[in-house]
């Protein structure tokens, strides 16, 4: 039970659309390196729980300068982000995927990485908020938790990587992909003057 509340509670707040999610929504209709976006996606939400559950989330929560330098710097890159959504948005008929060059897997990785660790809303999260609620399972209850919280992130990005397939063919239109990027854009900019507020 301990570990189906972990699961329905990670769930609860990853399933948001956000930059993260679009990223790997983007990536999964384009069908370019999946299988790397989900697995950093789901291990790095893992590790970030875990972490949380060890106590991280107290030192963070309890450092308000850690705070502020999360909060301006994962604004300031969302805004970087919206800012590139929105000039790809200009360009609709460059987004055909069937004529589009593929994105370099290293490339791919590390905008994964950074969308991961420099999003202040995953560390606020992952480590404050899931590493509190899995603490007031006690000490053998907040792992079982944790468990179920990772869980629910290899079924959602999983989900969400390769479930976008389906999507191919309304995205073989240049026009899905300017709204897509326009979505992206705003609300990007939104979750970075959330963040600053």
């Amino acid at each position: 039970m301990t570990a189906l509340t972990g699961l329905l509670t990670g769930l609860s707040l990853i399933v948001a659309i956000g930059a993260q999610n679009a990223f790997v929504l983007r990536q999964g209709i384009r069908r370019e390196h999946v299988l790397t976006v989900v697995a950093v996606c789901a291990l790095a939400d893992a590790l970030l729980v875990g972490a949380g559950v060890a106590g991280l989330g107290l030192l963070v929560a309890e450092n308000p300068v850690l705070l502020g330098v999360a909060r301006w710097g994962g604004a300031a890159f969302l805004l970087v982000l919206s800012v590139q959504a929105a000039l790809r948005a200009r360009r609709p008929e460059r987004l055909d995927p069937a004529t589009a060059a593929p994105a370099g897997h290293r490339g791919v990785l590390l905008t994964t990485l950074a969308l991961t660790f420099l999003n202040p809303h995953v560390y606020l999260d992952t480590v404050v908020l899931l590493g509190s609620i899995a603490n007031q399972h006690g000490p053998d209850g907040r792992w079982l938790f944790a468990a179920g919280a990772a869980g629910g992130s290899v079924l959602w990005f999983t989900t969400l990587g390769f479930g976008a397939r389906g999507l191919r063919p309304l995205f073989a239109r240049p026009r899905a992909w300017q709204v897509l990027d326009v979505l992206v854009a705003v609300v990007m900019v939104a979750v970075a003057v959330g963040l600053l507020l």
